[in-house]
């Protein structure tokens, strides 16, 4: 059989890519260690799995689900957003439910691109800012995030030429993979930037619940007019444990969300009805508690992996905000790609090279921080003696 010929303008997906080696591995008798994936290693919280239990066994759920969001799902989103931001959201026209935020991503390129047109993308950056403009026929223009920048990318380093074609600019802060916050003005700077080139501005907001050192994440729709030329997506997986129930929400330009609405309608049925009642319940006030314990289980994580690769001569800074490290390989290796290879085969541990997020990432390498403090420190100590 012939398959598309789009499938070649991408590489597989990088963390399939990370699973097929630690399940080869394993096989092989080799206790392997995976600090790859940030997929947390605790129990989604309890009152949200009570609250799905109840949600499945409601008749109302069980039917198809209407594709912009059950009422009590958006109304909770819009009040989040209010008591954790002081974002105003209509929840009828300005919040709208998605199937965890890679379907939402991916299907704004769906929604905004036709053939040629451009993404701006962070780089590194999570690999869907960039496999998704192909996919839909566009082209991805990689925003370089460097250090000496505190990794806030350089909007007047983009060319005349890729800035006409330029469409959509994909970001996210707190960062993966760099765990970078956002820096003073930056979210000001890209509003005035969405508005002056007619550009539609995507802020992926997955980790703003997962933040340390009394650190406090804004939303990039707490800048003045932010709503006007942009949108951001919330995503509940990381800051509340619910990575596989694939709960999340668009919210923002009314507009683009329209725009969006009437693409998905065409694609899918919407998520399950359960589903965005437990996540109606994670979003109210009530489980704050829960969210602090999880961020100080991280933040022990986040201080003994430092100190583990201080240690051992990495040059490594504590992150502010999500679940990962982000660090330079050592000397003596001519790619991240090929230190993480020697990591794996030396130490069966499985980190991921920066280079597989972007160009600019080559020559570091990311470190999850969803294993258990024992498997943790275990797979540290086996990365110092090599």
């Amino acid at each position: 059989m012939r398959r598309s010929s789009r499938l070649d303008l991408i590489p597989p997906y990088m963390f399939a890519e990370l699973e097929r080696k630690v399940r080869a591995k394993r096989a092989a008798g080799v206790d392997v260690i995976s600090l790859g994936i940030g997929d947390p290693d605790t129990p989604t919280y309890p009152p949200i799995v009570e609250a799905m239990q109840r949600a499945v066994a409601d008749p109302s759920t069980h039917q198809y689900p209407s594709n912009r969001g059950r009422q009590e799902f958006r109304e909770a989103v819009a009040a989040f957003y209010a008591r954790r931001f002081g974002v105003e959201l209509d929840p009828e026209t300005e919040v709208m439910a998605a199937i965890g935020a890679k379907e939402c991503i991916f299907n704004l390129n769906l929604a905004f691109l036709d053939a040629g047109d451009v993404a701006l993308a962070s780089d590194p950056g999570y690999p869907v800012y960039t496999g998704g403009p192909l996919l839909a026929g566009g082209r991805p223009v990689l925003m370089p995030l460097l250090a000496e920048r505190d990794f806030a990318p350089d909007l007047n380093a983009i060319g005349a030429d890729e800035l006409e074609r330029a469409r959509l600019l994909f970001f996210n802060y707190p960062n993966n993979p760099t765990g970078a916050v956002v820096p003073p003005g930056f979210f000001e700077e890209v509003v005035a930037f969405g508005r002056q080139h007619e550009i539609l501005i995507v802020h992926d907001n997955a980790y703003s619940e997962t933040t340390y050192d009394g650190y406090i994440a804004p939303s990039f729709l707490q800048t003045p007019g932010a709503k006007e030329v942009g949108v951001e997506v919330f995503s509940l997986s990381k800051g509340y444990n619910m990575t596989g129930w694939r709960c999340a929400a668009i919210v923002g330009n009314a507009e683009a969300i329209e725009s969006y609405w009437h693409l998905k309608s065409n694609i899918d049925s919407g998520n399950f009805e359960a589903v965005q009642l437990a996540g109606a319940v994670a979003l109210g006030p009530d489980l704050e508690a829960e969210k602090r314990a999880m961020n100080e289980i991280y933040r022990r994580r986040r201080d003994l992996v430092c100190d583990a690769l201080a240690q051992a001569g990495v040059d490594v800074t504590p992150p502010k905000g999500t679940i990962y490290i982000w660090a330079p390989i050592p000397e003596g290796f001519d790619s991240s790609a090929a230190y993480c290879e020697h990591v794996l085969e030396q130490a069966a541990v499985i980190i991921s090279p920066g280079g597989a997020y972007g160009a600019t990432g080559e020559g570091y390498f990311r470190i999850s921080l969803t294993t258990p403090d024992d498997r943790l420190l275990e797979a540290v100590e086996r990365i110092r003696r090599l």
